[in-house]
């Protein structure tokens, strides 16, 4: 199988998928970040009636087209409790912000401008214009207005709107359920101690991250050994727990050592697509079984991770019907950038700014994938396609921001 772009395997693996169908009630405590997946009308109008927006008077504005004006003073309306009568000529209610403005008026004249008289009157300071300072019925929403959308992702602000609009729930769609099984005989797991020849398996726990991240609910199968039945049993865990994706680390390949790839294909995987031009991440794996999307990702860390973010987490975004997140950006290089080869490359790099404010990309010396800890102190990955050419100090380059804002 030849190597595909990484734009293609792309859009195989997101033509390939469907947002999920199912989907949930939450209360709004509990909703924060999940993608509504029915559309919501307001219950009530807001503002329910005319309402003041400062504190002052409540008037006719044909009272008072002009400063100096006496009038008499008649009631209050404070929030939650209004004035039931009607404002007459020559008349004026005191009103406090948010209360309901009375029968009668149609301006608010604020009370820095009103002199206070004795007898219960005031007199104006300022000269009053129709509508000044109310906020009218409907102003915000209508009962019955469609105010979100399925498919909008909610945050503080929206579950502010919900709230007003009097829902006490919402119907969202249910998480995406990721498996995540790494394989390999030299995995042991942190905290304990790794053999002669065994190392730490560190990527379940960003990958777990990033899905997290992306609203998924996270399944950690834990770590097998290259066994074809451990690898098996794992995988029918995966299913039997609704997994929408199996997410395997290592193992993908056709060495003798891989056997994830060939267990899944003995256990009825579609094999869509593996291997794709780039560096690093080069062995990754893209099939189906039964219904369950599989990721299967390369074992080395830098690698994983890579590869999560340009596939798996647009795969999430698909599958809870959210826009994916825009990681895509530019910047000027600080140094030179050698012409590269027929694989895209991902280059860990630090961002800063010159003494214009410019943003600038420094790419770190060494890009060895198993070097966690430049990645981890990486801003971003500059993105150099196939054939590109050498690119000289100052020139635009995209990267792909892991941190979205810059040192």
């Amino acid at each position: 199988m030849s190597l595909l772009s990484v734009e293609e395997a792309q859009r195989r693996l997101l033509d390939a998928t469907a947002p999920l169908a199912r989907s949930e009630t939450l209360d709004l405590g509990e909703a924060d970040g999940r993608i509504l997946s029915a559309d919501i009308q307001a219950r009530l109008t807001q503002p329910p009636f005319d309402a003041s927006a400062m504190d002052g008077y409540a008037l006719r504005a044909a009272d008072a087209p002009e400063p100096g004006v006496i009038l008499k003073v008649i009631g209050t309306s404070a929030a939650g409790h209004g004035f039931d009568g009607t404002v007459g000529p020559g008349e004026t209610v005191r009103i406090f912000t948010g209360a309901p403005v009375p029968a009668g008026a149609d301006a608010i004249l604020i009370q820095e401008d009103a002199e206070k008289l004795e007898g219960q009157a005031i007199r104006t300071t300022f000269a009053v214009t129709l509508g000044r300072h109310i906020r009218p019925r409907g102003q915000d929403f209508a009962e019955g207005e469609t105010v979100l959308k399925s498919g909008e992702q909610l945050d503080f602000s929206r579950l502010m709107l919900v709230a007003a609009m009097n829902h006490a729930t919402v119907e969202v769609f249910a998480r995406p359920r990721v498996a995540i099984l790494a394989t390999g005989d030299e995995l042991v797991s942190p905290g304990e101690q790794p053999g002669p020849h065994q190392i730490i398996g560190s990527n379940t726990f960003g990958i777990a991250a990033l899905a997290r991240q992306a609203g998924a609910e996270v399944i950690d199968l834990g770590i097998v050994g290259d066994d074809r039945a451990a690898i098996t049993a794992a995988v029918d865990k995966a299913r039997a727990c609704g997994a929408d994706i199996l997410v395997t680390l290592g193992g993908a390949s056709v060495g003798d050592h891989d056997l994830v790839q060939s267990t899944l294909v003995a256990a009825g995987m579609r094999l869509d697509f593996w291997k794709i031009a780039m560096r690093p991440g080069k062995p990754l794996m893209v099939g189906e079984l039964g219904g369950m999307r599989v990721l299967g990702l390369p074992g080395n860390p830098v690698s994983s991770m890579v590869c999560g973010l340009l596939f798996m987490e647009p795969l999430l975004a698909r599958l809870t019907g959210r826009p994916p997140l825009s990681r895509l950006s530019t910047a000027r290089t600080s140094t030179v950038l050698a012409a590269n080869d027929k694989r895209q490359d991902y280059l860990r790099a630090r961002l800063l700014h010159d003494a214009s404010g410019t943003l600038l990309v420094e790419s770190y010396g060494k890009q060895d994938s198993s070097m966690m800890k430049i990645f981890a102190r990486s801003d971003c990955l500059i993105v150099r396609p196939p054939h590109a050419p050498e690119l000289p100090v100052g020139a635009e380059t995209p990267v792909l921001m892991l941190r979205m804002i810059a040192r």
